[in-house]
């Protein structure tokens, strides 16, 4: 029987003996034909607020993050060499600390995507000395934390990029970058005195 054959109410709802029983049930699952020739989801298919992260009809709450992702480089490089230096700075953190890691991404299509960062990462830029400094702060608050010198714009693989790090003392280091992470004050306080990257 098509949905066209079946007694509508006065709402256009079919008509049953209730929602119990065998008649209710046999509403139910009419319902459930009409709403999906009527191009809706079906129930399975409805969204639910855990799978978007808010409540249909309603706007999604603010998110705020009580950790940060803090990137600072020095205010001498290119900008290819900042990029570089970002770009390798970030996965570390990434590697080392899986909980900034969100879930994968899809479009509309189904296509999937690689999981990136769950939250935003900021940028700063600052002097040597501030870097030197930062770095300082980071190894006193035991802060995750990932470097880049000078030297690694020379290398070309990660072995001889550990191998050129490993050659330096810490305080002899050629600081161009250094990527944090951690609670939103530590990371703060590391940072003091740093701009925003413009």
């Amino acid at each position: 029987m098509s949905t066209e054959q079946i007694e509508h109410g006065e709402h256009g709802e079919p008509v049953g003996n209730g929602e119990n029983g065998e008649n209710g049930e046999h509403v139910r699952q009419i319902q459930q034909v009409q709403r999906v020739e009527r191009g809706g989801p079906a129930p399975h298919e409805q969204h639910t607020p855990s799978d978007t992260g808010a409540v249909p009809g309603q706007e999604p709450a603010p998110v705020r993050f009580e950790t940060k992702i803090a990137v600072l480089l020095r205010d001498d490089l290119a900008l290819w060499q900042r990029l570089n230096a970002t770009a390798f700075l970030v996965s570390g953190l990434g590697s080392a600390v899986p909980e900034v890691v969100g879930e994968p991404y899809a479009d509309a299509d189904g296509t999937a995507y690689l999981a990136m960062f769950r939250q935003p990462v900021l940028v700063f830029e600052g002097g040597k000395e501030l870097l030197d400094k930062a770095l300082d702060r980071a190894l006193t608050r035991a802060l995750p934390r990932a470097l880049f010198t000078a030297d690694l714009f020379t290398t070309g693989n990660d072995r001889d990029n550990r191998a050129a790090v490993r050659a330096v003392p810490r305080t002899g280091l050629d600081l161009v970058g250094l990527a944090v992470y951690g609670p939103r004050n530590a990371v703060d306080k590391v940072f003091k005195g740093a701009r925003m990257h413009p």
